[in-house]
């Protein structure tokens, strides 16, 4: 961990390489009025809207919808199998019908989810009322840019397979819509918080906080459901697929199932703040978490060691070390295929606009790890079999 002491309050980094612009929304998170404690920043941090990705932020009487960001409840999601190993020509079958069943990118159901199987809508909604029937063809789909599947090996002699997605067109709509009104207040009330800063807060004490910590709460759990649903599809896929043509019997241990978009009230050093996490998991005391690596790399299991410097945090993931843009005229797509090719990885790069999620794209997951080994203990290693990408 390092320290910069030269802002209003401390900036704590798990990180040796964080790009300008994320250091400055730290800096500028670091001297907001409502900011508390200290900045907690992860070693996968890099720059987001308003607050970096891979950031944590605590406050006692307010609450910063870009503090979440706009894929409200984005997480990850992993299951271990009782199968040591799976023939390629049978997860070539397995990735294919993943594929044909569960819609990515804008792609939604062919008929829309029974209300039954949806999260219970609460007082305090706007966007969610105006959203629900369209939601319904959205849960059980993946998604788009950084959203995958993968069939993983694991250190442990198992394979898994590992879901990350989020709250889908539902939490955009729900960050954009709250955000807005965060702005139009804060330029009302002559907020001392910058415009450009892009960290337009609600007092948690007004109508209009309310309204977004419900919504928001729906958000994290209509994302959970969602990628639920997905590991439904996923199980009966592989349990069809072994069975039918290799006579195994397929069994699956308890879902991981997580969240690492979402502020909650939490109490840290003996006072009760809103801990906002954007791009960062809970890694309280022993609670398994997920720390996925790009689809070259491998990804990890592990336990949280309940550091309180982070608030409990650790990274949700290796972290970008190039935007899309920059990605996708920067990187060769003939050398991105080599490298997957020659690992045996039945990938998602296919053309150039692939590339912004090619693993050159993202940071070394294995620095990443080094740099958190006093924020969590890692249990499996996963390596990437096969990957199904969002469109």
């Amino acid at each position: 961990m390092k320290i910069i002491t030269s802002e209003r309050i401390p900036i704590k980094m798990w990180i040796d390489d964080i790009e300008d612009g994320a250091l400055q929304q730290a800096k500028n998170l670091a001297n907001a009025p409502f900011s508390c404690r200290h900045i907690a920043i992860m070693p996968d941090s890099h720059q987001g809207y308003g607050m970096p990705i891979g950031g944590v932020l605590a406050t006692k009487d307010v609450i910063v919808p870009n503090a979440v960001g706009v894929d409200i409840g984005c997480g990850m999601l992993a299951v271990k199998t009782n199968i040591t190993e799976i023939p390629k020509d049978i997860l070539a079958k397995i990735k294919e019908v993943i594929e044909r069943t569960i819609p990515t990118g804008f792609k939604h159901l062919q008929s829309p989810i029974s209300p039954s199987a949806m999260p219970l809508v609460a007082e305090w909604t706007t966007v969610v009322l105006e959203q629900y029937e369209a939601a319904r063809s959205q849960l059980g789909t993946l998604g788009g840019g950084n959203h995958f599947i993968e069939i993983q090996e694991g250190s442990d002699g198992f394979i898994w397979f590992m879901i990350h997605s989020g709250s889908r067109n539902l939490g955009f709509r729900v960050a954009q819509y709250h955000n807005k009104i965060a702005m139009e207040l804060n330029e009302k009330w002559f907020s001392s918080v910058p415009k450009k800063y892009e960290l337009a807060f609600l007092p948690l004490d007004s109508n209009e906080a309310k309204e977004y910590i419900s919504e928001m709460d729906y958000c994290v759990d209509f994302a959970y459901k969602n990628r639920q649903a997905m590991s439904y599809h996923i199980k009966d896929i592989i349990s069809n697929c072994m069975g039918k043509y290799a006579n195994q019997s397929v069994g699956f241990t308890d879902e991981i199932n997580i969240a690492h978009n979402y502020a909650t009230k939490e109490n840290h050093f003996g006072e009760n703040y809103m801990i906002h996490r954007k791009g960062a998991t809970l890694a309280r005391e022993d609670v398994l978490g997920i720390v996925p690596g790009s689809q070259g790399t491998s990804s990890y299991i592990v336990k949280g060691k309940g550091n309180r410097d982070s608030f409990t945090s650790c990274s949700h993931g290796a972290g970008r070390r190039m935007g899309r843009g920059q990605a996708t005229r920067d990187l060769s797509l003939d050398k991105e295929i080599e490298f997957l090719n020659n690992q045996g990885i039945l990938h998602s790069i296919v053309n150039v606009k692939d590339l912004d999620e090619a693993p050159s794209a993202y940071k070394d997951i294995d620095i990443v790890m080094k740099n958190q080994k006093d924020l969590v203990e890692i249990l499996v290693k996963l390596k990437p079999l096969a990957v199904i990408k969002g469109e």
